[in-house]
């Protein structure tokens, strides 16, 4: 059974590399505000896909600033020629002119190439994708923020719902403590049956109450969890409180600040100033662009065989044998005849036949060069349609609208700002109110309490009594909630908190 120590092998490791990215995602049993922001800083996937933008952006700053170096290239490659007479110009073969029954052959080549190019829209390209990188990373940090405030209001509705679940618990306990009040009064004649009857259905409603409260809390933790990024079957208690302060900010202050820091309006104008760049950049296509190119190669050429050479080599030293014969032929008819030439020393020799095989020994590496090439050519743009006055008047169209959509941005911050606060400072003053007639509620359903025992009223006049001290319970949670939901919405808008956590 030797075969399956690789898979136990292996069945024991696999828990063990498992074990720490799992061990990222855990939330803490007592999970702060604070740590909840980092874990979704670190697990929220829409930041994360976000933040991949930057690995771009720097490559394309990269990029710009590498379009102002020259670019290289090299080539290189072999052939093969099979043998057998080749086609020449006009029908001819070589085998017409006695070059007959040609060999194989072998070669390769190399060539290196170097060219650069220059323009006005590559002298202006790093400024612009620089400008372009830090809108990225305004984008990046919006994103953050964004996620930063989502998570505040999850955070905050967890409370919310756990509020919702006290109120109903308490609404509970109440309806049963008048269930046993109404027992009570039966057991001694003061009521009838129809009291306990209310009583029950009082009861039954306050559990679907509860119910729908604890499926809401438990929805709200869930997506507290979704925005994290972690796995959504997890239980924590969040910790953070929220304290309910009156909002004492000051307009003034608050709208500056918003218009200096809000991530949308700063990523707004650093597109602007992209779309001033690019108006530039489209002027490129009216200046001249010059470009210089270099270019060294060699190749190589060798016969499969040196016969068709030598024997080529023999044939032309008969020639010029044949030929020094009849120049002493010519020599001797003279009517004075010259001195003959010595034909015996022209022959084919071994020197002459190895230097035709070193010769051919070329293929692959024996490379022979090419003659170099240099070129420089200025290129002056005239006449294009109107295809440049298109991309240049869209430029700047383009940076125009930027500037009007800083200009409503800004419009809208500041609106939002004002009723942002006035939303606060409402919200605040409501959840005075509210406590106050929450009191008023519980004397009320006290008081009620008293005179059902005394028998002063009626059962129905109690649970009215108990109604409306439930709906004061939820008006103020409702009002305290939409205190710090108009606070959240103000920190969204200035980009930084405004509250203090203990």
């Amino acid at each position: 059974m030797t075969w399956l120590r690789p898979f136990a092998l292996a069945a024991l490791l696999t828990p063990v590399f498992a074990l720490p990215s799992a061990a990222m995602q855990q939330v803490p049993p007592d999970l702060s505000l604070e740590a909840a922001i980092e874990m979704a800083r670190e697990h929220n996937p829409l930041l994360v896909r976000v933040r991949n933008d930057e690995i771009t952006a720097d490559w394309q700053v990269r990029e710009a600033y590498g379009s102002l170096l020259p670019s290289a290239s090299a080539q290189g490659g072999m052939s093969w020629q099979g043998s057998g007479e080749n086609l020449i110009a006009g029908g001819i073969t070589l085998g017409d002119l006695g070059v007959g029954d040609q060999p194989s052959y072998y070669s390769s080549r190399y060539s290196l190439g170097l060219n650069y190019n220059l323009s006005w829209a590559q002298l202006v390209a790093p400024r612009q994708s620089k400008a372009s990188r830090q809108a990225t990373l305004s984008g990046i940090e919006g994103t953050d923020w964004s996620i930063v405030t989502q998570v505040t209001g999850g955070y905050i509705d967890v409370w919310r719902q756990q509020e919702a679940v006290r109120i109903a618990e308490l609404q509970l306990e109440n309806a049963r403590f008048n269930l046993r009040l109404a027992e009570g009064q039966l057991e001694v004649g003061q009521v009838t049956p129809i009291d306990v009857g209310q009583a029950e259905v009082q009861v039954g409603r306050s559990e679907v109450t509860l119910l729908q409260a604890q499926n809401a809390l438990t929805t709200a933790r869930m997506r507290l969890l979704q925005l994290l990024g972690v796995p959504i079957d997890q239980s924590f208690d969040v910790t953070t409180r929220f304290e309910l302060s009156a909002p004492t900010w000051d307009f003034e202050t608050l709208t500056a600040a918003a218009l200096e820091e809000n991530p949308d309006l700063r990523t707004s104008r650093l597109a602007a100033e992209v779309s001033e760049i690019g108006v530039s950049s489209a002027w490129s296509s009216y200046m001249p662009t010059l470009a210089l190119s270099a270019g060294w190669s060699a190749f190589t050429r060798e016969a499969s065989s040196v016969d068709f050479q030598i024997a080529q080599a023999q044939l032309q030293t008969a020639g010029q044998i044949a030929q020094c014969i009849q120049t002493n032929d010519l020599y001797a008819r003279l009517a004075r005849p010259l001195p003959p030439q010595d034909c015996g020393q022209i022959a084919f020799t071994d020197t002459q036949r190895q230097a035709i095989l070193s010769r051919n020994d070329q293929f692959p590496f024996g490379f022979i060069r090419s003659p170099p090439s240099v070129g420089l050519t200025l290129s002056v743009p005239i006449f294009q349609g109107f295809s440049r006055q298109r991309a240049l008047e869209q430029a700047r169209v383009q940076a125009d609208d930027d500037r009007e959509t800083i200009r409503e941005r800004e419009l809208a911050v500041q609106a939002d700002v004002a009723i942002g606060l006035e939303n606060a400072r409402t919200a605040y003053e409501s959840a005075q109110l509210e406590e106050r007639n929450r009191l008023l509620a519980q004397r009320q359903l006290d008081l009620a309490r008293e005179r059902y025992q005394l028998g002063a009223i009626t059962f129905v006049e109690l649970v009215d009594a108990q109604t409306i001290f439930a709906q004061a319970e939820v008006n103020r949670a409702q009002a305290v909630y939409a205190y710090h939901d108009s606070v959240t919405n103000l920190e969204a808008l200035l980009g930084a908190s405004l509250r203090f956590q203990d």
